[in-house]
This record gives structure tokens, sequence and C-alpha cells, in this order.
């Protein structure tokens, strides 16, 4: 919106050429994202705690967890209000990156705030049935995933990026659309799966999107593109400013989600995140290096498929409990030291993927 605004005021002094910048402008969201949820979080709590909006614990968890049964929960109202509307101020509104992201990141969150209301309505802490669930998290991701099919960008936009393989880009046709949607429910639940410590999934949320900020600004600039040989996608630049509105809201949320954690960002926040995530992914061509860059997500994912099927095929678990930082937990190692070696593990992943751009 102040792109819209101000830069069109250069013609009466330079100063506004800076909005011209995505640069300044990812800096501006960052910061403004930050500010909303620092200013949003003390009166979103006292609101929640006013109406007991508390968080139900499952009966299957650690013993420790039942201390936090009626903290205030549906803390991804915070995130999503602030990544949209400092979005929409330091955006490019006619970039349809930037309504694709939000539209797909507002409505996964739609569906994680119903599975939060059932809960609190019933008392429980089952909500939105898995199926229902599934469908639209499926539903949603074929809608994007055919989009882009029939609405390309350009050329490669239905072409896989195979990280180290230069020479091959296959072009999957209709199939990308079956990729996208993979990729938005399973990162989607990916997330939400890792959200169950304090600040456990905001760490490495907060790794992750910076590192496909820093990558979307690398796809969207078709110079630096070119002289690391990785896709150039056009109108790639304004996810820069998304993933710089992440990042910031993150960071905001992490100041009242931090051990001891005073709000939940529920599956409201979890959803919402792990599709932004997953759409950044999409839209700037790489979406394999996402095993790599939320490598935490996809551990706790693998630990709980690994349970299942070792405990439906022979009877016995792996892991004292799935996800596997329950399983740390009840091996006696404390919650704080659990989630800071998980955002220290996802600071590596993060920086590792980063280097790779110059390997490749």
């Amino acid at each position: 919106m102040l792109y819209h605004f101000l830069y069109p005021l250069v013609e009466y002094h330079s100063i506004f050429n800076v909005f011209r910048y995505v640069t300044f402008r990812t800096a501006g969201a960052i910061m403004t994202s930050l500010l909303l949820s620092l200013v949003l979080g003390p009166y979103i709590i006292a609101r929640l705690r006013a109406l007991h909006v508390g968080q139900q614990i499952r009966e299957d968890v650690p013993g420790t967890h039942m201390g936090k049964a009626g903290t205030p929960t549906m803390g991804g109202l915070m995130i999503l209000t602030a990544v949209t509307v400092s979005t929409v101020l330091w955006g490019n509104l006619t970039n349809r990156f930037i309504w694709l992201t939000l539209g797909g990141t507002l409505a996964m969150g739609a569906v994680g705030f119903c599975d939060d209301y059932l809960k609190l309505r019933r008392q429980s802490s089952k909500g939105l049935a898995p199926r229902y669930k599934f469908t639209w998290q499926i539903l949603l991701g074929l809608a994007i995933g055919f989009y882009l099919y029939l609405v390309p960008v350009d050329g490669f936009t239905t072409r896989l990026s195979i990280p180290f393989v230069k020479w091959w880009v296959p072009d999957m046709g209709w199939a990308y659309a079956l990729l996208v949607m993979l990729v938005i429910v399973g990162c989607s639940n990916a997330v939400n799966l890792t959200d169950g410590l304090d600040g456990l999934a905001t760490g490495p949320m907060i790794m992750a999107s910076a590192a496909y900020t820093v990558l979307a600004y690398v796809a969207g600039h078709a110079a630096i593109a070119r002289y690391l040989q990785v896709i150039a996608v056009r109108e790639s630049s304004e996810l820069t400013v998304f993933g710089g509105a992440v990042v910031g809201a993150c960071l905001g949320f992490l100041w009242f989600n931090a051990y001891p954690a005073q709000i939940f960002m529920g599956d409201t926040g979890s959803l919402g995140l792990g599709t932004a995530l997953a759409l950044m992914a999409i839209l700037t061509k790489h979406e394999l290096l996402l095993v790599m860059i939320g490598g935490v997500f996809v551990i706790e994912t693998v630990s709980v498929l690994l349970q299942v099927f070792s405990y439906k095929t022979t009877g016995r678990r792996i892991f004292r409990m799935a996800p596997i930082h329950h399983h740390y937990e009840l091996n006696g190692l404390a919650e704080p030291k659990i989630f800071v070696r998980f955002w220290i593990i996802s600071f590596l992943l993060a920086l590792i993927s980063l280097t790779t751009l110059k390997l490749r």
C-alpha cells in the first residue's frame, strides 16, 4: 500500500525512491509485524483469558504438560494479523504472489481456527475430525496447484528444481498440482506436530522463513539467480516482503510464547504458518530444499510415522512417546534444553541450505 501511495511521489522528492527497493520494504515489513505482535500480544492474551479460551491438554502427553492447561491458545490470530497487515502495508499489491501466499495462509489458518474453536467448545483436545481437516487441506493444495498449472508465471512454473542437479529440470505438467498439494499438506501438518513445547515450533519457523526470505530475493533478482545458477522466477522478489512479515510476526509472538509460555499459537497459527512456508518454497522453486530447511519439522513428522508403523506392524514402540520431543521429555531432559537444541539444529540446517546455493 505504501509502495503505491508513496513511490509515485519520487517525482517531487528523491527520498521516496527507497520504496522502490524490495530490501527496504522487507525491513519495513519485519519491523511492522514485530511491533504489531508486541503491541497486540498483551491485549489478545487478556481477551482470550477473559473469554476462557484455554489450551485443552491431551491425556497422552507427559504429566508436566498438565500445568499448562488453561493457557490462552489461538495465538495464531496475533501472528496472522501481523503478517497480513505488514504485507499489505509494504508489499506491491499488483503482484499475484502476494495475494496467493496471503490467501493460502489465511485459508489454512481458518481451517486451524475451526479446529481450535471446536476443541474449546467441546472442552476437549479433539477438534475438527481428521478426515475433514485433511479434506480441506487437500482441496486448498489442489486449488493452488492447478492455479499455478493453468495460469503459469513463466515456462518454469511447473518444472521441478533439483538441488545439485542443474542440467535436469523436469516439467511435471499437471502432476505439479499434486506436488503442490503434498508440499502444503505435509508442511502444514509438520509444523502442527512440532508445536508441542513452548517456543518449539516458533524458533525453527523463524529460521526457515528467514532462509526462504533470502531465497525469494535471490530467485527474484535475475542477475543473482543467473550467477548462482538457480531458476529466476519473475515476480518472486515480492515474496521477500511476505517472508519478512512472517519472520517479524514470529519474533514478536516468541516474546510471549517463550518458556514459560503466556500463549500458544494453536492450530490457527501452526497450520497457517506451515502453509506460508510451503508456499514460499513452491513459488521460489525450492520445493525439495524444504526437506533440509524445515529439517526439524521433518524429523518430528518422521518420528510419528515411524512410531505408528512400528507399533502397527510389530506391536513395539521405537520412542517412549512421539513426536520425538516428548521422547526426550520422558527421558528427563528439561523443556528449555529440548527446544533450544532444536533451535540450534534448525539454524544450522538453514545456514547449510543457503550455502548450497554456491555449491550448486
